[in-house]
């Protein structure tokens, strides 16, 4: 299956619909824009997988989310400077035939993620 990524607002309850993610290749402190995407209702990439099978490569990549404008969006007040702005994740890719799946749980305050399947 590749790369995906899926994005939950624990903060309403919900799957983070509208959420700005941008998916870039890195190479030490470079990082290459792949591609940016809003989420649809499901917090998902609308067009399905990153990458499939046949186009992931391993490497490092990183993830970023608009944590902010996503919640500035949704009528939330937050300070400013707000807590969290962009949440970037780096992470690696060891094996090309493995799913990577990469969750974001989050709030304004907080977040958290691990590899899912």
């Amino acid at each position: 299956m590749g790369l995906s990524t899926h994005v939950l607002d624990t903060m309403h309850g919900c799957p983070a619909a509208g959420m700005t993610v941008s998916l870039y290749t890195t190479q030490g402190e470079v990082a290459t824009l792949v591609k940016t995407f809003s989420l649809n209702a499901d917090g998902r990439n609308p067009d399905g997988p990153l990458y499939d099978n046949t186009s992931l490569r391993k490497g490092t990549y990183r993830l970023v989310f608009d944590v902010s404008g996503y919640f500035k969006a949704k009528g939330v007040q937050l300070p400013e400077p707000n807590f969290l702005n962009r949440v970037a994740l780096d992470f690696g890719v060891a094996h090309e035939d493995q799913h990577y799946h990469v969750p974001l749980l989050v709030s304004p305050w907080s977040y958290s993620t691990y590899r899912g399947s």
